[in-house]
């Protein structure tokens, strides 16, 4: 059967997909479930995918996914000669062009992922309507989604899935497939978390995120491990470059139980630290976003200027404490009130969190 589609006429037959998601970690890993749903619809199709090497970890090697694209984007932009970067990029888009593929999904709907839609060579170049940045132009087909792109209310995960449906997917379910790390985990975080009290629970604090007004409260945290350091295991993780951060939080707090793992962990690591984990507390955050797609701890997630509806992960074992000032959620990245600012990051009460914990774990 024939659509007409923007007067092209495109095939409906499906065996070649590429799915066009850059970045960031957090909205690569709500994209899974979709790639999970056309895996269940079309199980002998070819599902390949583009991405940045940012968010590349928990794609390159997925069960689901054959091929897959790696734009090199942290070392582009350090590379002076630009034209060989742009020969690299041409390359990559030849590999693409030869494949001919069925269907082209615009995920991300900015212009660099547009872009790459329309030099695809696609027969189908889908994008939801709404997109940033006049993405839809280069699109041959339009995808009416139930709701806007940036909907407060409506989670991300399932307006993905209304592409898979939209492609004729039936299972709708939300999983999240990941790939093997178990070859990855570094020997010295694997020794830390194998050796810790079993005895005890552990809860996870992941306090840091790229956002700034996503930071809840230093005291906030310091408040969490205090109260809990002689009943569970502690362990803080964050980046090198959100050392000060974590300094701050662990600063005059003693205690055997804590293990600070700032700057010791890559993603596979992280990993392994949720599968062994029974909570983890975390801002809207990566560090929330691994711990939902490794399925196993409870999380608690802080909201001050995202939306709880739009990225909090959501099941019987997750929780989503999220701030009540007229602004939030702002959906910025700084504040923009001029007194007053970050107000609604002392809205959330440090007993609050500590009562879900107990509720939890106890």
């Amino acid at each position: 059967m024939l659509y007409l589609v923007k007067k092209v006429y495109i095939l409906t037959e499906i065996n070649k997909i590429l799915i066009i998601r850059l970045s960031a970690l957090g909205d690569t890993i709500h994209t899974i479930p979709m790639a999970n749903a056309l895996r269940k619809q079309y199980p002998n199709a070819q599902i390949d995918w583009i991405v940045e090497d940012k968010a590349e970890k928990f794609i390159v090697n997925n069960p689901l996914i054959n091929n897959v694209y790696v734009l090199k984007k942290r070392e582009w932009k350090k590379n002076p000669n630009k034209i060989q970067v742009f020969d690299e990029f041409f390359k990559i888009i030849k590999s693409i062009r030869e494949q001919e593929y069925d269907v082209v999904i615009d995920t991300q709907q900015l212009l660099k992922s547009a872009i790459i839609m329309g030099l695809s060579g696609g027969k189908r170049k889908l994008a939801p309507d709404n997109g940033r940045e006049f993405s839809f132009l280069f699109a041959n087909e339009i995808i009416k989604m139930g709701r806007k792109q940036f909907d407060i209310n409506y989670h991300v995960v399932k307006r993905n899935l209304e592409i898979a449906q939209y492609l004729g997917c039936k299972d709708l379910s939300i999983d999240f497939i990941i790939p093997d790390f178990s070859d990855e985990y570094s020997e010295n975080v694997k020794s830390i978390i194998d050796n810790i009290n079993k005895t005890r629970k552990t809860i996870v604090i992941s306090p840091a995120t790229t956002w700034t007004n996503k930071h809840w409260t230093v005291n906030g945290w310091k408040d969490i491990i205090n109260e809990f350091k002689n009943q569970f295991n502690i362990i803080l993780t964050a980046t090198e470059k959100e050392k000060s951060l974590t300094q701050q939080i662990s600063d005059d707090i003693k205690g055997e139980n804590i293990i600070d793992l700032t700057g010791q962990t890559n993603l596979s690591d992280m990993v392994y630290v949720f599968k062994n984990a029974d909570l983890v507390v975390s801002p809207d955050s990566g560090s929330a976003h691994i711990a939902w797609a490794v399925n196993h701890p409870a999380i608690i997630t802080l909201f001050f200027a995202t939306s709880a509806n739009r990225t909090a992960p959501f099941g019987n074992k997750y929780f989503s404490i999220s701030a009540k000032t007229s602004c939030s959620p702002c959906m910025k990245k700084h504040c923009r009130l001029k007194s007053n600012k970050n107000n609604c990051i002392s809205e959330i009460k440090s007993q609050d969190v500590i009562n879900i914990i107990k509720n939890v774990l106890q």
